[in-house]
This record gives structure tokens, sequence and C-alpha cells, in this order.
């Protein structure tokens, strides 16, 4: 069996800090303690219950920030970070913050009484206060699916500007130069999406018309169903749109439909995100898909790397995206 000392020349250290760690009698620094967790985990040292329950409490919480309101690629991403989580033996915790500000002040309070091992964010947060306090307590956080480059953690994610590009490109190989889009004003995701579309047109010397441009107040379905619509008021002369989310293409083609348009014959779509009901709508719906699995697998490796003091810099990881064609979009004619 297992005894103190082995758990002190495996983490490094000496006894006493080994002892200090069960008993929180002083300060260890962080690195240290992770070291020190580890070794026991991987000796299987427990003098006690009382210590048992002491190394549950310090090396198992990790927390999950999310949105209110999920969307399909959320709810995918989300499931992929717990399962993976669970497989590394983690507590997780689930922290709920919205676009509001006191929505994630809350967010944060709560966070901060639970004194977290390690947090994992899966949507955009505009209150400083967050990055800060994360920062200045040296707790491990993993960005996921966005990148924020003001905060001082590492992001998994893709180009989203050039796989937008990449979507637009798609509808003017295909001979489409009147392009629609729909696109959304909470986050910057959006932002550098709707950045991607502008470029494509223009590397095809095509005008930017303010009148393809339509901006969505969420991202669900029913706000791709209107959005579409205040478009089509707009302007009756694009042949496609290409909408910033699944949700919104799924939602405008249904509008599109209800008018007795046919989807691709007389107008082509791509969505953004490629959500399992993306391959299931009439028509299936050419979207980009971007990694999943392995953005939500990497986001929990690269945490569980700094929890245990193995990754110590801010290394954001650029994963490959890529066009899914499907029966949404043809050819112009």
């Amino acid at each position: 069996m297992a005894n103190i000392k082995e758990v002190a020349k495996l983490a490094g250290v000496s006894v006493s800090t080994v002892s200090r760690v069960f008993n929180q009698q002083s300060y260890v620094k962080a690195e240290t303690r992770a070291r020190i967790l580890e070794a026991i985990e991987k000796t299987g040292y427990v003098p006690n219950r009382a210590a048992r329950e002491m190394v549950a409490k310090h090396a198992t919480t990790v927390g999950i920030v999310m949105p209110e309101t999920f969307n399909n690629f959320q709810r995918q991403i989300f499931s992929i970070v717990a399962r993976q989580l669970e497989e590394h033996s983690y507590h997780t915790g689930f922290y709920y913050a919205s676009t509001e500000a006191e929505d994630e002040l809350k967010c944060l309070n709560r966070i901060k009484a639970d004194r977290l091992n390690g947090i994992i964010i899966l949507h955009e947060l505009t209150q400083p206060g967050f990055n800060e306090y994360l920062t200045v307590q040296n707790i491990p956080t993993v960005l996921a699916t966005f990148r924020a480059p003001s905060w001082n953690a590492p992001a998994i994610h893709i180009s989203e500007e050039e796989a937008a590009a990449v979507a637009v490109r798609h509808l003017i190989t295909n001979g489409h130069r009147n392009i629609a889009v729909i696109a959304g004003r909470q986050f910057t995701f959006s932002t550098r999406r709707l950045a991607g579309y502008g470029n494509a047109l223009a590397l095809a010397n095509i005008a930017l018309d303010e009148r393809n441009i339509v901006y969505s107040e969420t991202y669900s379905m029913q706000s791709g169903y209107e959005a579409a619509r205040h478009l089509s008021e707009r302007s009756n002369t694009f042949t496609a749109v290409f909408a910033i989310t699944d949700e919104l293409a799924i939602g405008a083609i249904r509008y599109f439909q209800d008018r007795g348009l046919k989807i691709p014959e007389d107008l082509s779509v791509v969505g953004f995100d490629n959500i399992e009901l993306s391959s299931f709508v009439s028509p299936r719906l050419t979207t980009i898909a971007q990694p999943i699995e392995e953005m939500g697998n990497l986001a929990v490796e690269l945490l569980h790397s700094m929890i245990t003091g193995k990754e110590k810099s801010r290394t954001d990881i650029l994963l490959p995206f890529t066009l899914i064609e499907r029966e949404s979009t043809a050819q112009l004619r």
C-alpha cells in the first residue's frame, strides 16, 4: 500500500508539503498542489476519510459556463465536454449566464463561492470581471468553440471568418452574385462570420448591398423565419442566402417554402455549424461543419493538462472546418 513518502517523492516535494495540502494548513502554490493531487491519484494513497473528501473536493471540481438557452450546436458541444469530464472523474458544476450583465455577474459570484479547480466556457461573455477574476485567481480556463483575444485563456476554435468566406464562395462558384445574409447582433461570432461574407464578395468583385443584410435578435429557427420575411420585404432580387447558423438557415428555408419557392431550384441556402438537424430537413442543408467531437475532447484534455500543471502557456488551438455540400444549393439557372 502506498504511503505519504511515495506521494512526496513522485510529486517532487517534501512530506510536510503533502501534509499541508491534506490538512489545508497553509498556502501551497496551485502548480505544486496539482502535482501532489496527481501523485495521490496515481499511487492511490488515501490515509483516511477526511483526506479522501479533501482530495475529491480539490481535484475533481470543474465548472462549465453555458448560455441559459442552448442552440443545437451548443447542446452538442456541452454533451461532449460533460462526457469527457466524467471520463476523467471530474465532478462537474453547471453555471448559466445570459447576455445580460446582471446574469453574468450572478454567474461569476457563484463561481467565486464554489472555488473551482478549472472552467470550460462554452459561449461568449461580455463582462470583463470574468477574465479578471480567473486571471488573478490563476484558475485554469479553456474557451471552447470561440476565441477571445482579450482573455488570458486558450481557445479551441475554427477560423469562423474564413469558414464563412468558403460558404459564400461556394455560392459564388455556383453562379450566384446577388447573395443575402442573415446575421445576428449579440455575439462577436456573428461579426466574424459576417466579415467572412463581406470578404468573399469583395474577392469576387461583388458590391455589398445593404438591402441584402438582415440582423436577427436571436438564433432560433423562428428568428430565421422572421429574418427571411424581413429580407424578402426589402429585396426580392437575391438568388442565394447565407445564414450564420443552421437554425437561422432552416427557419429561412421554411419561410421561403411557405411562399411557394423551391429550394434550391429558386433559391440556394447555406448554413453554418452542421447541427444534427441539418441532414434531416428537406432539402438537406449545405453547411459549414465544425469538428465538434474533436473540439470538445481537446477542450477537456487541455484543461486537464492545465490543472495537473503539464500545460502552462496560453496556446490557442485552431482546428480545420469542412464545407458539407448537400441539397439546399445548386447552380444558378
